[in-house]
Order: C-alpha cells, then structure tokens, then sequence
C-alpha cells in the first residue's frame, strides 16, 4: 500500500468517524406550522395604519393628546395588548416601564421614556425568558424635530405590528418557558428603552435566553433597486460584550469567536426559517448590527443576554429618517405605500415560530465543558436540568462542525445524561455544541462549551 494510499485512507476513515450517517435530524411539530399559518397581514396592516395615523411618535411629542404624538400610540398600544389578554383569559401581565430621561445629547430635557411589556408566563419553568420587540417611536431628518409629521410605516409601526400580531397568535397557546412582547420606546434617541428594560431584567433576575428585535420588517424594495420578498437578515454579534480578560484567554485557545450565545440563537431562528416559513432564506450576519449602527437588542448584549436584529434585506434610505418632500421627481417619507404587508407577515411567523420553539423547549443546557486534548475521543459535559424541568427534559443533542462551516452539520441523541464522549472524533477538528430536548420534541438553542457560548444559568 503506497503512502498516498494509506492518507487516503486515513482521511476517509476520519470523516466516516465525523458524519457517521448522523447528519441533522429534527421532530416535525404541526403547532409550529399552524402558528405560521395564522399570522395575518391583514390586522399587521391595520396596526401599522393605526399607528401612522399618531402622526408623529418622537419621543420628545405630545403626550396628552388622544390622536397625536407617542402617548397616544403607546396607550393604544396598551390597550390592544389588555384586548389581546382579555381574549385569553387574563394570560398577559400588561404594564409600562418608564424611566425620566435628561441631559442626554438627543433628551436634554426632563422626559419620561415610556414602553410597554405584556408578559405571557411560562407553565413549567416561568422565570426563563424569551423576548420579541419593536421600537415604537419614529422621526424625521432632524432628530430633534418632534413636531414634524414622522408615520414611521416601516421603522418602526412594522416592528411593533409585528409584536401585537405574534402575542395574538401565541397566547392562543401554554408555554414551558415565558415569553415578553415588548413595544419598546427612545430607540431613535439612544434606545434607551432598551436600557431601561435590560436593567431592570438584570435587577429581577430574568434568565434570558434571548431577545428578537425587529427593527423594519416591511420594506422589499431597496435603494439599490432590488425588489425582494423572499430573504431577511438576522445580525448576531461575535464575542460576548461581558467576556472577562480570563474568558478572552481561554477563547483564544479553545475557539467561540462564532459560537457566541447570540450566533447560536441566530442559527436556531435560520432553522426555524428552513423548517417552517415558506419561501424565506436568512441570512445570518455575523455582525451586531448594520455596518457602524445600533438597535434595540444592543442593550441586551451589553449585559451579556443573546439577542439579535431581525429586519429586511434590501433597505430604502429614502424612506429612513427622512422629512416628508418630493425633490426631483423622488418621494422621500416612511410612509404606508412602501410596507409590503405579506413580508412584514411573513417576518412576524418567523419570530412566533422561532419564541413558540424556544419556549416550549427546555432551557439551553447550562454549565457546558468539553475536553479532549491529546486524544481521539472529545467529552462533553454538562448541567442536569433544574427540579422544576426534570421531567421536561427527554434528554440531549451533541452537535459537531467542521471549524470552517458556518451552520451544524453532524448531530447525536446521546439520552437523558449530563455526559458524553464521541469516539474517535477530535477536539482539534471540530467545534461542538449540546441542545436539551424536550419530551415532545422541541429543541434549545445549540450551546457552544465554556463562557464564550454560555446562555447563562
């Protein structure tokens, strides 16, 4: 057998060792098609008129008018959130959260920053959380002219639709986990509700697994002359915000700098995009968010919580951020006749898909370590589930890549354990992740080894 041979060989013996026929296999849930089936574009269209039709939603507006200015739209937001709960029962906890804003560059003055929070508890295992969002107010070229009409169709009254329309549908249903749909407010002054809500979490102790912000999910036409209905994005940030100089040594040698918590939960929502939205590719972005630009889920991962931006492809400049005019034959304005509706629909079933499947699995699996050096074997270990989800959880799923493969390519059910080595399968090759499973088949997001992937406890 020459040398040549004998590599050859070896190398297909590595890579039979890798795959062993076990290529990525998942539980077909109808709920999950039947939730995406019942997002409507018609009530995302009527919530979006309705809150166009505010007028402006500057944060800095009016505030007791009952048909202009951001307090009339968040407590019309409220208010479809009290009818959304009191058709389930009084399953929502509705609330505001609101904190006094001054002497910040875009809120100089004194100004109540007001979201609002409808709450859907979990049944099993209540004070873990996964959040959808959108950002209530709107604005005009200048940021601080809060008189000027601002619609804000797209950014962000499709975010916000998108929200109310995923509580309708979600609240039909009972969840292990909890789940918050949160109009958030201040975003285009410096997403202080963000802030305010982040803290607060991290004050009360909320366990979050992750945060969907939706930030325009409406437009299809771009600036760039693409006209597309058929992609969206999901920008994920790499390296965790909170990594201590400690972490960051350890990543060095050991890898995570795209296996961060808000990857992962980025790759879950892509699954969920393949599996159950019909006629939608994502792309996953590994960015925190457009190029040297922010959003809402920003003050989430500066606390170290995994959370994305959901949003459309293709974006009109035109329509962001722009006073309402016609100069040279172009309309500029965020206004109704440049939301295409069965996008936004379609945007708002991959995030009620994505929360149901997140909240009806178990918690990610907690405390992740792996080890391996030096030998053919790797073994991972990890957390038993809490008391409370011990008989929520059927067991586990090791997952496995090549280090250059952006999504999980080779997958294990190794039962109901804390422990588990793949023979013959080496650390130095691969990255590796463990998901909890639940008795009826929903699946966590995948949880890289170690502090770079951590979910949190």
């Amino acid at each position: 057998m020459t040398k040549l041979t004998v590599l050859a060989v070896a190398l297909g013996m590595s890579f039979a060792a890798a795959a062993q026929g076990q290529s990525i296999t998942y539980k077909d849930q109808a709920d999950l098609h039947d939730i995406a089936a019942a997002v409507s574009a018609e009530r995302i269209e009527q919530d979006i008129t309705k809150l166009v039709s505010f007028g402006t939603r500057h944060t800095l507006s009016e505030t007791e008018s009952d048909t202009r200015g951001i307090g009339a739209a968040r407590r019309w937001i409220k208010a479809e959130f009290d009818k959304i709960s009191a058709a389930c029962g009084g399953c929502l906890e509705v609330y505001y959260q609101s904190e006094v804003i001054s002497g910040e560059a875009r809120i100089p003055d004194a100004t109540e920053v007001v979201s609002v929070i409808a709450v859907q508890r979990g049944k099993i295992d209540p004070s873990r959380y996964v959040i959808m969002s959108g950002d209530i107010d709107s604005r005009v070229t200048d940021v601080m002219d809060f008189e000027s009409d601002a619609p804000g169709a797209n950014d962000n009254a499709s975010g916000v639709a998108g929200t109310l329309e995923a509580a309708r549908v979600l609240s039909q249903y009972e969840f292990a986990g909890t789940i918050v749909y949160a109009a958030l407010a201040g975003e285009e002054q410096g997403l202080f509700g963000g802030r305010i809500m982040a803290k607060q979490a991290q004050q009360d102790g909320w366990r979050i697994k992750a945060v969907l912000n939706n930030d325009m999910i409406g437009n299809t036409e771009g600036i760039n002359g693409v006209i597309d209905n058929t992609t969206a994005r999901i920008f994920a940030e790499g390296t965790r915000m909170d990594e201590t100089a400690d972490d960051a040594r350890r990543r060095r040698f050991t890898g995570g700098e795209v296996d961060s918590p808000s990857r992962n939960l980025a790759r879950y929502i892509d699954w969920m995009a393949d599996r159950y939205i019909e006629n939608l590719d994502t792309m996953v972005i590994y960015r925190l968010d457009r190029f040297a630009r922010g959003g809402h889920h920003r003050p989430f991962n500066d606390l170290g919580f995994p959370g994305v931006r959901i949003m459309e492809t293709n974006e009109n400049y035109n329509r962001q951020h722009q006073d309402l005019r016609v100069e040279d034959g172009i309309a500029y304005g965020d206004t109704l006749d440049g939301v295409d509706f069965d996008y936004a629909a379609k945007l708002t079933a991959l995030n009620a898909v994505s929360l149901a499947g997140m909240a009806w699995a178990p918690s990610p699996p907690a405390q992740v370590q792996i080890s391996g050096a030096v030998s053919a074997d790797t073994t991972l270990k990890w957390q038993a589930p809490s008391a409370a989800e011990a008989d929520h959880v059927a067991g586990y799923r090791v997952y496995w890549r090549h280090t250059d493969a952006p999504n999980w390519e080779f997958s294990r059910d190794v039962g109901n354990v804390t422990e588990y080595t793949l023979e013959n399968i080496v650390i130095d090759n691969y990255f590796f992740g463990v998901a909890s499973i639940s008795k009826d088949g929903y699946e966590s997001p995948v949880v890289f080894p170690g502090p770079a992937g951590a979910f949190g406890e």
